[in-house]
Parts: C-alpha cells; sequence; structure tokens
C-alpha cells in the first residue's frame, strides 16, 4: 500500500491522509486553488513563475553572474544604495540655461528621453522645439524652423547627457531659467526648467502666441524674483521637503499638491520683503498657487543629482537613469557607464479628459520617470492613495502597486517613509537583474500628452516600459562581468 509522512512524521497510510481534513498548498494554477475553496477545502496560493520568465538564456545569463568572481556585485550595489541614501539634493540657485548647463549653445536644444533625432520624434518633442525655436529668436514660424533644422544648424542632445532632466517633451533652450540644485553630500548638480503650469504648454508641444508670452514672463519676472528670493531664504534642503510631502500626501512625481504649498510657505516671507510692488508678489503668488505641479520641476533634478551621485561604479547593477522620449524608453545602468538600453516607448493606461481616448494619445514621454529611478513618484504610491483619481484605479491599487516594488529593489528609504505601510521605507535603487528575474517592471504613473503637437495634456494614468531594454541591458552586462567561457 502507498504510504505518506503525518505532520508528526509518522507514516500512514495514502486512504487515510483523505479521509482527514486537508491542507493544500496549490503551486500552479490559481484556479487549482479556486476550485479547491470552492468546495470548502483550505488551500493556499503560492504565486510562482519561473525566473525571466523562464527565458533560458536569460536564467543562465543570472545563474553565471551569481557565480562569477570578475567583480563583487553585491559590495559595487551597496556603494551605490549608500550613495542614493546619502544624496542631499540641495536648492542652491536660478540661472540661466546657456550659462549654468554643461556644453549648452545658442543652437543647443536638449530634450527629454534617450538620444533622438528630429526624423525620429513624436508630435509633442516637434512642437516643442519649434516653440523652443520661436522663444530663442531663431525661427520665426514652422517653416522657418525646419528649414534651419534642416540646414544642421541645431544641435539636439538628450539632458540627461548635460546633468538636466525636463517633464514630457523636457525642451531646455539657452535663455530658458533652470533651477540649479546641488547634491550637498558629493558636489554634483542637476538642472530644470520652471513648470509652466496645465493647458497649453510647451512641454506638451504648443508654440502658441499664448505659451511663447508665458515662457517670457517666467523668464523676465518669475525667475529674476525667486533668485532673488532664494538668495535671502539661502539654500533649501529638497529631501527633505520630499520626505514632508511623502507624509502629506503627495509622491512627487504626479501629485504635488503638498510640495508645491510647501514651497510656497518656504519663500511666502522671503518675497514680500524684497521690495517688490505688492501687485506684482500677488502675481508670483497666483501663479506658484495655481500650479499644483510647480513642485515637479523641484523633486525631477532632486532626484536627478541624487541617482547621478551613483554613477560609474564597476560592478553595480543598479538603474541610474530611466527616460523616454516618446519614441523610445531608455535606462541606464551604473557599472555600464554612460550606454542607453531601449525599447519601443509604451502607451499609457488611464484617465482620459472628456473627448479624448486611447487613439488621441502619444506614447510614454518625458524624464519624470527620475523619480521612480530613486524612491518616489510610482514607488510611494501608497503614500498617495488619492492619486487613482488621476490616474485610474483604486486607493488598494496604490498600496499594492509600492509593495510589489520592494521586489525589484534593494534599499528600503531611511529618509522617505509611508505612513500607510506603517512608515516603511520606500522601495529606493532598482537591481537590473531583479526586474529580469522576477519579471516585475518598474511602476510608472505619469501625464498623457496627445499626439499631435500643441494640444496639451489629455490624460494621466500607469505605463509599464517595454521589458526588452532590462533584458537587453543584462545581457550587456553580463558580457561585461560574466562572460561564456570562463
Amino acid at each position: 500500500m502507498s504510504r505518506t509522512r503525518s505532520g508528526t512524521g509518522a507514516i500512514q497510510p495514502v486512504t487515510e491522509l483523505f479521509g482527514t481534513d486537508l491542507k493544500v498548498v496549490n503551486i500552479g494554477l490559481k484556479s487549482f486553488a479556486d476550485n479547491l475553496t470552492a468546495e470548502g477545502v483550505e488551500a493556499v496560493h503560492l504565486s510562482w513563475k519561473p525566473p525571466a520568465g523562464g527565458d533560458p538564456g536569460m536564467i543562465d545569463l543570472l545563474d553565471r553572474l551569481a557565480a562569477q568572481r570578475v567583480v563583487d556585485i553585491d559590495a559595487a550595489n551597496r556603494k551605490a544604495v549608500e550613495r542614493i541614501l546619502k544624496g542631499k539634493p540641495t536648492l542652491v540657485d536660478v540661472g540661466t540655461a546657456g550659462e549654468v548647463i554643461p556644453g549648452m549653445t545658442e543652437r543647443t536644444i536638449l530634450h527629454a528621453g534617450p538620444p533622438i533625432s528630429w526624423e525620429r520624434m513624436c508630435g509633442p518633442v516637434r512642437g516643442a522645439v519649434i516653440g523652443g525655436m520661436i522663444y530663442e529668436g531663431l525661427a520665426k514660424s514652422v517653416e522657418e524652423a525646419e528649414e534651419l533644422i534642416a540646414s544642421g544648424a541645431i544641435q539636439f542632445d538628450s539632458c540627461h547627457h548635460h546633468d538636466a532632466v525636463g517633464p514630457m517633451a523636457g525642451v531646455v533652450t539657452s535663455s530658458m531659467p533652470v533651477w540649479v540644485l546641488e547634491n550637498a553630500t558629493y558636489g554634483n548638480r542637476a538642472y530644470t526648467t520652471f513648470n509652466e503650469g496645465l493647458g497649453r504648454v510647451l512641454r506638451y508641444g504648443a508654440f502658441s502666441e499664448e505659451v511663447i508670452r508665458r515662457l517670457k514672463w517666467i523668464e523676465t519676472v518669475l525667475a529674476p524674483i525667486m533668485r532673488r528670493a532664494l538668495e535671502l531664504h539661502g539654500p533649501l534642503d529638497i529631501k527633505n521637503i520630499i520626505a514632508q510631502i511623502l507624509q502629506m500626501g503627495d509622491e512627487g512625481h504626479n501629485r504635488n499638491r503638498a510640495g508645491t504649498s510647501l514651497i510656497i510657505r518656504e519663500f511666502a516671507p522671503c518675497l514680500v520683503r524684497l521690495g517688490e510692488s505688492g501687485e506684482r508678489i500677488a502675481e508670483v503668488l497666483e501663479f506658484l498657487n495655481s500650479n499644483d505641479h510647480f513642485f515637479l520641476n523641484l523633486s525631477m533634478p532632486a532626484c536627478k543629482c541624487t541617482a547621478d551621485a551613483a554613477r560609474d561604479i564597476e560592478g553595480s547593477s543598479v538603474i541610474i537613469a530611466m527616460a523616454r522620449n516618446g519614441t523610445e524608453f531608455g535606462i541606464q545602468i551604473s557599472g555600464l557607464g554612460d550606454r542607453w538600453f531601449t525599447g519601443p516607448a509604451s502607451m499609457v493606461e488611464g484617465l482620459y479628459l472628456p473627448g479624448y481616448g486611447p487613439d488621441d494619445a502619444a506614447p510614454d514621454l518625458g524624464d519624470s520617470v527620475i523619480t521612480e529611478t530613486t524612491g518616489i513618484g510610482g514607488f510611494a504610491m501608497a503614500a498617495a492613495p488619492a492619486i487613482v483619481q488621476f490616474v485610474g484605479g483604486e486607493p488598494e491599487e496604490a498600496i499594492e502597486v509600492t509593495r510589489r516594488m520592494y521586489e525589484i529593489t534593494l534599499a528600503e528609504n531611511d529618509v522617505y517613509r509611508i505612513p500607510a505601510l506603517g512608515f516603511r521605507g520606500t522601495p529606493t535603487a532598482i537591481d537590473l537583474r531583479k526586474v529580469v528575474e522576477t519579471g516585475v517592471l518598474p511602476a510608472i504613473n505619469t501625464g498623457i500628452a496627445h499626439k499631435e503637437a500643441g494640444v496639451g495634456q489629455i490624460g494621466a494614468g500607469l505605463v509599464k516600459p517595454p521589458e526588452s531594454c532590462f533584458r537587453e541591458a543584462l545581457q550587456a552586462f553580463g558580457e561585461r562581468y560574466a562572460p561564456s567561457g570562463r
């Protein structure tokens, strides 16, 4: 007779086993466990799938990396994590892009995401480029702008190649005022333009007279006033503010109401002491108060200078940049230098403004995913359950998204904490190996741009990056640190 062991270790006949109450651990299809539960049998479903989706090549690569002796990957990653956690992004100045951003010239135009040529740019990026050229006086019309571009007189490059980041189209031109943030721990800097507000704005590809007029107001009124206020205030610890906003219902990417409110509180006393007319200061405060996303253009460079401190660590598999240009999604790995690994930009799934739908949308766009790279944004959605009213879903889903991100990260942030999770630190420092092994992709919440230049934002939602770029990066990582045959 067939026999099996009981819970006490005693041998018992199989016939006796089925005469007792069954307690089942199910590995496989969840429907098996559901069927047992429906029959009154206690069943626990084990959510399991083969590593790397069962891909033999990726599994072999992960095994080789685990066994290699070329470099201590875990030690390298500990160093990267330490640099990220010890970073202290601090607002130190307001400058002009052409004067403070490394490598900028009068005919340099920076854009979001990996490098891309004019011919491959999506509608919103093209529109923003044309708007930037009109703003700079390089062209007076679309035709003039396109003619100058065709002549090769305009140099396009990724914001990331110049220590900068830009939301959505991310266009930066030489005359634009920029925030200057410095990582007070390591000394590196990052730059971003001022947030224009919502509606028809340059970052969504709009370039009407109204858009150019607003940009000129930011250049001639808002930025000089904010620079003087910052001089009076002194350096502002943005890391501390991010820690506060996570306690106040923001996540630092698509919900910035608390962050913008704290910036107003910090600067209001300084603004009223500048000697400007009451009307001019009221104009500035009204603009800040009407623009909940104003803080986004501070959280982004804060995350950029935090992540950049962990660049170029030999053997580290930590992802130190994620970005999209509306055509491609790209990542950079600490131990692989400045090389980009790209895949097709995905479509965002979310909520649309009345009159718009998926057919109107541009693919995923912008550098704002730098926030997720350092543990806020989509990784901190549990801190901002109200974000689901903007991107779709239920509050419970926001918590589940954050919980899932712990599977692909190396640390829990020691400063950015989430009340709804018992003040657990946000999941921080994405490990390329874990992404490929688990198949869990970084969670990103984002705005949705219309596919045509100038229409603006038409919604917001969640987006999954292409898995291919992570696999390509792991392949390159393996070729460098665990070459086959060694």
